[in-house]
């Protein structure tokens, strides 16, 4: 018996900061949970396929978008007889958008546009592609998840400052019957304290998942730029990053699409929801942005970075708005002022500090140059929207949400 615990419904909520009521597409915990084990396929039957050898005169790509929920993947694969040698040399491509809420049966079809092309980690032996896509409607207009399409245009308009990102995603491994992996059943482990960057068997779950993670994310050519284990057991993280302008979010999405599959492949779910465990005393998830631009970074620097940090400090409800794809709703689960988070009912910035919601690292500080993170978004977080916002507030002095 499977049970899907992915709540679809319209709930009336008042907005963050705002006396207005509005109707919400709310989303909770995407989970599917299985009351009886399904059964593993044996892997080496599947190679035996696997290392047939592939035409020459034939790739594969897996065409990969952001479906309606603006934080669940979808994908499907398709023949080609030529290696791309770029994005642009990548069709145009159709999905059912009705069946992933983003079309209505009457009028289904939604363009994938090609946005980003990858290595494919997981069908070796030939030069496959992995390629991320953005997603059109009948009309050729952006999705209403689609927020690259207007994040690429902010980017673009101060390439030349040199915008770098490195995004921090924490993510949590949870059984089929979505349970956290390696906890004992309808139980707690042991507190908080030794799973923190942790070694050992009773500290560290599931590492072969992580290290099989970094190494697939480096083939297809990520930043990948470190990962740890984090502070609730079962719980990880990973960096990708510093990287310019958009790539940084096209980087994270693709990476997400990567430990997922992987997942798969252990028999484990990868749950990006922000506060997993809401009973017992247990550390939420966050993807936290660090962010700068090039005159952060150059000698004497921290004094645009404590301009940036008061311009963010006058847009805490519109930012914490953009941090999950609830509006700022799933994330109030996570930002209480607990567990190395601040509120998110009110702005905080310090030295050091992972209980504020901008932090300056010491060693910044001590430079007096560099870069800043922001702490609020939610492990769920959509990239895009993330990036696009901080350099529409810090940059663009832009008024608009």
């Amino acid at each position: 018996m499977i049970l899907f615990h992915y709540t679809h419904r319209i709930v009336q909520k008042t907005l963050l900061g705002s006396s207005s009521s509005v109707l919400l597409h709310r989303r909770t915990l995407f989970r599917i949970r299985s009351t009886n084990d399904i059964r593993q396929l044996d892997q080496l039957i599947t190679q035996k396929y696997l290392n047939l050898p592939q035409p020459s005169n034939k790739i594969l790509a897996t065409y990969i978008w952001i479906d309606g929920t603006g934080e669940q993947l979808r994908s499907k694969t398709k023949t080609m007889s030529k290696v791309p040698d770029n994005v642009e040399e990548l069709s145009w491509w159709m999905f059912d958008g009705s069946s992933t809420d983003q079309a209505v049966g009457e009028n289904s079809d939604v363009y994938l546009k090609p946005a980003a092309i990858f290595k494919d980690p997981f069908i070796l032996g030939a030069d496959n592609k992995l390629v991320l896509c953005e997603t059109y409607d009948a009309n050729k207009k952006p999705t209403k998840t689609n927020s690259r399409a207007d994040c690429k245009k902010t980017m673009e308009l101060i390439a030349d400052q040199k915008p770098l990102f490195g995004l921090e995603q924490e993510y949590t491994l949870l059984d089929r019957d979505g349970w956290p992996f390696g906890w004992p059943k309808n139980a707690f482990p042991s507190p908080q304290g030794p799973y923190y960057c942790g070694v050992g068997a009773c500290q560290a779950y599931a590492r072969d998942i992580v290290e099989a993670h970094y190494r697939a994310c480096l083939y297809s050519g990520l930043d990948l730029s470190g990962t740890n284990a984090e502070v609730m057991a079962s719980q990880w993280e990973y960096q990708i990053g510093p990287t310019e302008g958009i790539a940084a979010s096209d980087q994270l999405w693709i990476s997400r699409y990567i430990l997922q599959r992987i997942g798969e492949e252990y028999g484990v779910q990868v749950s990006f929801d922000p506060k997993p465990m809401e009973c017992g005393d247990w550390n939420g998830a966050g993807c936290h942005a660090n962010f700068s631009v090039e005159n952060m970074r150059k000698p004497g620097g921290i004094k645009e970075i404590r301009k940036a940090i008061e311009k963010l400090s006058h847009r805490q409800e519109i930012h914490i708005k953009y941090y999950d794809p609830s509006q700022g709703l799933d994330n109030t689960r996570r930002l209480t002022g607990k567990h190395e988070t601040a509120s998110y009912k009110s702005f905080t910035s310090a030295t050091a500090s992972r209980n504020v919601s901008i932090r300056i690292p010491r060693q910044v500080d001590e430079e007096q140059c560099g870069y800043f993170e922001d702490r609020r978004p939610a492990a769920n977080c959509d990239p895009y929207a993330v990036t696009n916002i901080l350099v529409k507030t810090v940059c663009l002095d832009s008024s608009d949400e």
